[in-house]
């Protein structure tokens, strides 16, 4: 491929100023001195482990962000989005105000699908997922904050937020998986994961939490939505940059910057490692396999986590406080899943693990379809959150377990485009059954269903294993199309 393809005169010059600018090692401090430096060998994979409080500081980034998924994308903002801002009272065609959301969160999820590998790339190429890490951050925590201006009508303005903070949101999930490579050895990798997001879900359910007393302290002085609404959005991001500051102080780069052609801009290096990592698919196959497969039954995943209020309340008949007090019941369900399958799946292995959680699913979701009274519900929605927890913590740690530590970013930039991907697949043909079927719940749900258990089926296909050691040789960035490749690395 010609390299001018990826030449655009000035862009780059521009980009390549402000990463420079960004990835300075002079300008981020070590917060970690005292740490043994870990040793490197010869193919610049990192070979250290990290220290209690630095293990800390990153589970605790899952617990900081989480609270934007749970008061934002889950229950407050987007009731009050559809209820409220988009509302039949401004005008908006019945249906209309939850297809404008749902395009909103879509278009994200659209832009991190692509932006996602590309912006891993660059991190490792210049060691730099830290800077990145902290600009994702902010700028979460400022459009978050800024939707407390978004009213009855502002229908564009709540639309842009949304999705600003969602492509913020998802590229400092992306980012944040990539120093798990870094900070703990590989059989440890499963259990660290489940620590970050079971503390993820006690992050989510506690700024829930406390969004909801306020909520009714609010009531009781007589405020409205219009009142209220916007205070608990300054709350949710208050707690997001208080919370996410350990990960700043303490989460050490090991990461060292690769020696690159200074003809050559980082958009081109960038598109260059993307497409190589694409050519050794037959190299980490078990690791694009996997990827086709957390890319089906995630769409399953993600179903649930837009619409599982919305079939509560059309099937069973749940009111919006019995709705709020099941969400935050399936967020401590998924602490204690993702916790527990943490350390499962480095005794018994990561596939193993998945594949049992991925029955749990199965059954969740047939619990679900045949429940008639809101004590069957409760019963799916704690099954849920079992399964949900756990089958998120497993999939970022295989995916972990798969990737050389020295491409560990663009490789789980991979994993957030798979993760995109399927939030827009899932709910969307959750939606469009619903639609076609004349707003047929059931129905509908049975197209979830098949997520898992296509998924399961894919799983099985995945050897272990293999990909693990596939991931410890070195990668071949330098070798031209015909050269010999030394034996043990083939």
């Amino acid at each position: 491929m010609s390299q001018k393809r990826f030449y655009v005169p000035g862009f780059n010059d521009i980009l390549q100023l402000i990463i420079d600018k960004i990835t300075l090692k002079s300008d981020i401090p070590d917060m970690n001195s005292k740490q043994i430096k870990p040793p490197v060998d010869k193919s610049n994979l990192i070979l250290g482990n990290a220290g209690r409080r630095e293990l800390l500081a990153w589970a605790l980034f899952d617990f900081a962000n989480s609270g934007y998924t749970t008061v934002v994308q889950t229950t407050i903002f987007s009731a009050y989005f559809v209820g409220v801002v988009a509302g039949a009272a401004q005008g908006v065609a019945p249906g209309l105000s939850t297809l404008l959301w749902s395009l909103a969160i879509g278009t994200a999820n659209f832009i991190v699908m692509i932006s996602g590998p590309l912006i891993g790339a660059i991190a490792d190429h210049r060691a730099c997922k830290k800077p990145f890490l902290l600009i994702s951050s902010l700028g979460c925590i400022f459009t978050t904050a800024l939707l407390a201006l978004v009213g009855p009508g502002d229908i564009g303005l709540g639309m842009v937020l949304v999705t600003l903070s969602a492509i913020m949101f998802a590229s400092g999930e992306n980012l944040i998986a990539a120093f798990l490579p870094e900070i703990v050895p590989e059989e440890n990798m499963g259990r660290m994961s489940g620590y970050g997001w079971s503390l993820g879900y006690f992050g989510g359910l506690l700024t829930l939490g406390i969004c909801l007393v306020y909520i009714t302290w609010a009531r009781q002085q007589g405020l409205s939505e219009t009142q209220f609404v916007p205070d608990t959005l300054l709350i949710t991001a208050g707690i997001f940059a208080l919370t996410a500051t350990p990960t700043f102080l303490w989460l050490h780069e090991r990461a060292i910057p690769d020696v690159w052609d200074k003809n050559l801009s980082l958009l081109q290096i960038s598109y260059a490692r993307l497409a190589h990592t694409f050519h050794e698919a037959a190299r980490f196959r078990d690791l694009l396999w996997f990827l086709i497969t957390l890319g089906v039954y995630q769409s399953g995943v993600s179903t649930v986590v837009v619409l599982a209020a919305i079939y509560a309340q059309e099937v069973i008949g749940f009111d919006t406080q019995s709705l709020i007090v099941l969400i935050m019941v399936v967020n401590a369900t998924a602490a204690v899943g993702a916790f527990i399958c943490g350390h499962l799946q480095d005794r018994i292995g990561s596939v193993p693990t998945l594949a049992i959680t991925l029955f749990i699913w199965i059954v969740a979701i047939l619990v679900a379809l045949f429940s008639s009274k809101p004590a069957h519900m409760w019963v799916a929605g704690n099954i849920i959150g079992l399964a949900m927890g756990a089958s998120q913590a497993v999939g970022r740690a295989l995916v972990s377990k798969f990737s050389p530590a020295e491409r560990a970013g663009e490789f789980l930039g991979l994993w957030g485009l798979v993760n995109r991907l399927s939030a827009i697949v899932g709910p969307l043909s959750y939606g469009l059954i619903n639609y076609l079927s004349g707003g047929n719940h059931r129905l509908s749900l049975l197209s979830t269903l098949s997520f898992f258990i296509v998924g399961l089926s894919l799983l099985f296909k995945v050897n272990e294993r293999r990909g693990k050691a596939a991931a410890l040789r070195p990668v071949l960035l330098d070798y031209p199309a015909g050269a010999e490749i030394p034996e043990k690395w083939q």
